[in-house]
Formats: C-alpha cells, structure tokens, sequence
C-alpha cells in the first residue's frame, strides 16, 4: 500500500471511531469533560487571575453556548496541586464539540479571552483535558443541593480507579451500577457523577466525584461504608476483589470556587 493510501485508511479508521463515539448505545449518557489547568504559585497572583477569567468569562459563556452544569474546584489536597479543575457536562459527544465551536466563534468571549491571555505572567503551566462517558446506571451530573447559609464549604473528592484491562474495567462498572452505586447514597457518600474516561491518561479507567459536609465527615462516611457488610459481601464476590478489578486508585480533594455550580 502507498503512504498516500496508508494516510488516508488512517484518517479513515480515526473518523469511523469518532463517529462510534458519537452515536454509541445509550442515548442520555452524558459526556463529561475534566480540564485540569496546573499551575505554581507565583507571585503575579497565577490562580487569582486564571480564577478570575473562568469564573467571569468562561463559565457564562459556556453555560450559554449549552454546557451544564460546570463546576470549577481549587486542588485542597492532591497529587500535583496545585490546580483548578473546571468540570463540565454535554449531551453527547457532538454536542461537546458543537459547545467548542461555538464557544470560539463567540466575538465577547473571544475578546475577554484575548485581553486576559495578553496580560503579563503566564495564566497557567499547562492545561490538560479527559472526556468521560457517564455510566448507563448514572447518565448525568447530579447538582448538590444548595448548601445551608453560614455552614463551610463542602469538600468533593475526586477518585480515579485504574484497570489492568478493559474487561476488568468492566467490571469494576458493573459492580458500581449492581449495588456500589446505591451503597454509597446510603451510607453518606453523596455522588455527583460516574464515568468511563474514552479520552486521557493511565486508561483504561473510571472516574467518580463524591462530596462530603467536612474532612472530618469524609472519615466517617468511608469508615461507614467499608465496614459495612453490603460492601464486605460485595468484596469478597469470585473475581471482583480490588486486586482483580482494580490496579491502583488516585483520589483528589478539591473545594468549590465562587461561581461553580457545583458546590
């Protein structure tokens, strides 16, 4: 075969997956995207300011442009803080990329994002994104309901669960949606969502957000359900221990920015 021809069946395979994703069973799953900005601190102020412009600028616009809910968090304790986490729900995978495009033919957007790219000082280091496939038993972000007046921020955690493969990936999913799921609203681990990354680093793997009251109430929920003797039974099934299902976790603590939605 010609290199010519070799490009062009290439591109060809690269857009007939695309277009899987796009139009994979399940219709109602949302996508979820998770754009970590990793910054240092500096002494221009680097997170107030890149603070400043996702909250003024980009989450309006993006809720405009028909993404929702976004949420945006500040790194508390994690692996590579600090950061920001900007958190974002769409449809399908079409609509995250109609909600790009149109997000960058928007003239205000655009000129707010110039002015504030034009400042001296870098924004941030580096920015890095992960597509999610919300899980079938969970198919959409699931907004908090609104905080009590005058109690602290509540703090969400982020868990990344790695598989040694895709079948055991898939079945780490389906402990979650045959049980874990439910588990967890009942022993005080509230979640916001559950996905499949199609799109990132350390894959195969999923991605939860849980939220907590305090650091001190995230004890006592995990102790809640790890001691539990729904989530012992479950553990102990043939073929579904941790070691069989999952190679290694990552958990991140992040607290809600003014301006999320998610708080």
């Amino acid at each position: 075969m010609q290199r010519r021809q070799l490009l062009a069946s290439a591109a060809g395979a690269a857009s007939l997956s695309m277009s899987s994703l796009a139009q994979t069973p399940g219709t109602g799953r949302a996508v979820i995207e998770l754009r970590y900005f990793r910054l240092r601190n500096t002494t221009d102020n680097q997170r107030g300011r890149l603070t400043n412009w996702l909250t003024v600028d980009v989450i309006p616009f993006l809720r405009k442009a028909g993404s929702g809910p976004v949420g945006l968090f500040a790194s508390s304790i994690a692996p590579d803080a600090p950061f920001l986490l900007a958190v974002s729900s769409h449809d399908s995978l079409a609509a995250y990329e109609q909600t790009m495009a149109r997000l960058m033919q928007n003239e205000p957007f655009l000129r707010a994002s110039e002015a504030f790219f034009s400042q001296s000082g870098l924004p941030f280091q580096r920015m890095e994104t992960h597509l999610l496939r919300a899980f079938a038993g969970f198919p959409s972000v699931a907004v908090p309901p609104a905080p009590e007046e005058g109690k602290p921020a509540r703090l969400f955690e982020l868990r990344v669960y790695e598989s040694n493969s895709p079948l055991s990936l898939m079945k780490k999913i389906g402990m979650f949606e045959n049980g874990e799921i439910d588990l967890f609203k009942q022993k005080g681990l509230p979640p916001v969502f559950f996905g499949e990354t199609i799109a990132g680093d350390r894959m195969p793997n999923l991605t939860y957000m849980v939220w907590h009251d305090s650091l001190s109430a995230r004890e006592a929920n995990w102790r809640n359900f790890a001691t539990s003797p729904e989530w012992k039974k479950m553990a102990a099934t043939p073929g579904l221990s941790d070691g069989e299902v999952v190679s290694n976790i990552s958990t991140y603590l992040l607290s809600p920015v003014n301006g999320s939605q998610i708080r």
